[in-house]
Formats: C-alpha cells, sequence, structure tokens
C-alpha cells in the first residue's frame, strides 16, 4: 500500500485530525506544546487557559515570578523544569525576536525547552510550513507501518517520512498519524481487529525489537 493510500484511508477515518492543544496564537501554541511533553494534550488544555490569563505575552511570561509560573503549571508532570523553559523562552523571544515567534527551525530551536518536534508542530500549524512534527504517535504508527524500521531515531523517522510522503501533504499526515495513533492504533491495547492497515503491521516486530532492547539492558 502506498503512501498516498494510508493517507487516503485515514482521511476517511479522522476527516477533522487537527492540534488539539487549544491555542490563540503562535506564542501560545509554543508554550502549550513544550508544556505537552510527556504529558497529554487533554491535561495541557486544562491549565493554559489560566497560565495565558495571567501571563499573556512573551513579555509579562518573562517577567513573572518562576514560582507563580510553577503554580500555574503544577498539575502537569515536570512542572517545575516546565516553568524553568517557558520563562527562558519568553525571555530569549523578547531579547532575540522582539516578542514575536520566529518561524526558521534553526531559530525555533534556539529557545529553551524546544526541539525538533515542538519547531515543526509551530512551523506547520501557525506558518503553514510543510513539515511533520515525529512525536511518540507519530513514532508508533511509522515503526508499525513499516515506513520506518524499529530501531530508527526520531530524526531518522522524520527523513524517511518525508521522502516517503508527498511534501503537500506533510501537514496533514502528522495529525492523521497522531489521531490514528491516539484513537486506534494505541500504544497498549490497539484495536488490531478492525484495522485497514492489518495485513502489512510490524506491530510484532516492533515488540520483539523492543523487548530485545529491555533484555540486553
Amino acid at each position: 500500500m502506498t503512501t498516498d493510500e494510508i493517507l487516503d484511508i485515514l482521511e476517511e477515518m479522522f476527516p477533522n485530525a487537527e492540534c488539539e492543544l487549544i491555542h490563540k496564537n503562535a506564542f501560545e501554541l509554543l508554550i502549550a506544546v513544550v508544556l505537552s511533553a510527556q504529558t497529554t494534550d487533554a491535561s495541557v488544555n486544562k491549565i493554559t487557559p489560566g497560565l495565558f490569563e495571567a501571563f499573556p505575552t512573551p513579555q509579562a511570561l518573562a517577567d513573572a515570578d518562576i514560582k507563580d509560573v510553577e503554580n500555574k503549571i503544577r498539575r502537569i508532570g515536570l512542572y517545575r523544569n516546565k516553568a524553568h523553559s517557558i520563562k527562558e523562552l519568553s525571555r530569549a523571544l523578547v531579547e532575540n525576536f522582539d516578542g514575536v515567534v520566529p518561524e526558521t527551525m534553526k531559530e525555533l530551536t534556539s529557545l529553551a525547552g524546544v526541539g525538533r518536534k515542538t519547531a515543526n508542530v509551530v512551523r506547520s500549524v501557525c506558518f503553514d510550513i510543510p513539515s511533520i512534527a515525529v512525536d511518540t504517535h507519530v513514532e508508533r504508527i511509522s515503526k508499525r507501518l513499516g515506513l520506518a524500521k524499529p530501531q530508527d531515531s526520531v530524526e531518522k523517522v522524520e527523513e524517511k517520512l518525508k521522502r516517503k510522503i508527498k511534501r503537500e501533504r506533510w501537514n496533514r499526515a502528522h495529525h492523521l498519524f497522531i489521531f490514528f495513533g491516539r484513537y486506534h492504533c494505541t500504544a497498549r491495547n490497539p484495536k488490531c481487529e478492525s484495522c485497514p492497515f492489518q495485513s502489512f503491521c510490524k506491530k510484532d516486530k516492533l515488540e520483539a525489537y523492543k523487548s530485545k532492547l529491555k533484555v540486553k539492558s
């Protein structure tokens, strides 16, 4: 099955696939994605309204007392580290970019707490720049569908997806893979019996590879 055929099926399954992090602008999305590391989007959406009400701009967050920032996000994991990151990120936005979220990968990843995944989400969702952000769902789906190998790094998965998926479909592919991974091909209890890709799924091969790694460690 070609990547176009896979994406066409996913479009039928999840026609409303989109970024589920609630945001009003690029700054809010950038902060939300940083906060979403090892935390669900639903959990982030519960705390960001209060955070952005208190600190609506990069300047406001940069000037905030770190304890006040921590208190606003303490319900999510790693909140102390994340509070430090978003405060430093905001300071850099003010000092280096006049308080405006930049568009380039190099500039975005110069900010505290921002890696390729976060930068790609912002570039795709806010600036409509063709990008594929590889989060835990995208990585899992790519490997189960045989678009990447079990041992591939996140960077390698991104590279392979960009090569195998048409550029004009990158942004949609990102959301479709996430929705498929979040609501159908889940990590622990995937709905294999109703999966349209069951005939070529590499789930068992991926699990065998992970088990081998655990034994070695």
